[in-house]
């Protein structure tokens, strides 16, 4: 018997296509919507039978074991199932039956390609999101985590994935090893999958940041960070026919203190480039928009105004705009080189490498 062939006289003809997973894994609602009676269900996962009892109220209907893309798309089945009270409205053959359930922690870190995380085939387990209100138990290979606010899925093919940065903090909750942890974290950064400080946001909102395995990878993280946004600094002056600048210099006053370090200076327009590679500070871990002064900051602007006062422009830059908007940047810069042959002249300063 093959994939494609009808199971039994019995039954109606079921669409299974061994390319298509979604039609390999199917729940119980989605069998009824095809015709298949429950009567017919139970018949078909007896042992010996052509079918599967995957997961509860899932089933796989071939007898073989499953392959890691069926057991993600079943657990979606699984933790994407309404609740008692709404099992009994039709479902659509078409529905996807995921409801607002996401694959989250290392299995969506898989799907987005981290070679840290493994691969799918591989996953021993499998961690859902759903909203706090439902009521579902983690099983087998599946891992329920609950919200209170679900985070905007991303499709990575069919599936619904969370966003990496949520993705990221739900895999470190699960891990105690310090080496993962850094791992995991440094490779999203430097392969571009997110900021460091979104990263540090949701580490802090999951209160995560006092764990042992979490303080010394997220410096890590903010050390890669701005390791990763000095090279698109370079690629940008240079793909987009910047003139060369002074790098990474420390600028002062003659005979008088340090003005501060900036990471590019055209001295003949007294024009500064600052990357801002920090990740916010927050107050109480875990509650929402609570961030709270950190000198840090204070020190930051108080030195661009001072150079601003000595008539030097200061361009602010961040990770991201880089990332997602270079040549934009670019035009900032550019427009900014152009201006000071209508400014006042700038103090003197001397520079210094940093």
């Amino acid at each position: 018997m093959t994939q494609n062939t009808p199971l039994s006289p019995r039954l109606p003809r079921l669409p299974l296509h061994p390319e298509d997973v979604a039609h390999r894994v199917l729940s119980a609602a989605q069998l009824r919507a095809r015709g298949v009676s429950a009567a017919q269900t139970s018949a078909q996962c007896l042992p010996g039978g052509p079918w599967q009892h995957l997961l509860p109220g899932v089933y796989l209907l071939h007898p073989g074991p499953p392959t890691g893309r069926e057991r993600l798309h079943g657990a979606l089945l699984y933790a994407g199932r309404p609740p008692a009270s709404a099992r009994r409205a039709p479902a659509g053959p078409a529905d996807a039956g995921y409801g607002e359930s996401m694959v989250t922690g290392v299995a969506a870190l898989a799907l987005y390609g981290f070679a840290t995380a493994g691969d799918v085939e591989a996953l021993h387990r499998i961690d859902v999101v759903v909203p706090r209100t439902r009521r579902l138990r983690s099983t087998r290979f599946v891992e329920v985590l609950r919200a209170a606010s679900m985070p905007r899925a991303v499709r990575v093919g069919e599936l619904p994935v969370a966003p990496v940065e949520r993705a990221l903090a739900d895999a470190v909750a699960g891990t105690v090893d310090s080496a993962c942890v850094r791992r995991l974290l440094t490779e999203a950064v430097r392969d571009g999958h997110c900021e460091p400080a979104a990263v540090v946001r949701e580490l802090s909102e999951a209160k995560l940041l006092g764990r042992p395995a979490v303080v010394g990878a997220v410096d890590s993280l903010l050390a890669e960070g701005r390791t990763v946004a000095e090279a698109r600094l370079y690629a940008m002056v240079r793909e987009h026919g910047l003139p060369e600048p002074l790098w990474n210099v420390e600028l002062r006053l003659p005979g008088g203190p340090p003005l501060g370090g900036v990471d590019a200076y055209w001295p003949d327009q007294a024009v500064a480039v600052e990357l801002d590679a920090r990740a916010p500070r927050y107050g109480a871990p875990g509650r929402r928009g609570r961030a709270e002064e950190d000198p840090r900051w204070s020190a930051h602007a108080a030195k661009r105004e001072h150079l601003e006062r000595l008539g030097i422009t200061v361009v602010h830059l961040s990770p991201r705009k880089l990332r997602e908007a270079a040549d934009q940047q670019a035009t900032v810069v550019r427009t900014a080189l152009m201006a000071a042959a209508d400014r006042e002249p700038a103090a003197y300063v001397m520079v210094l490498p940093r």
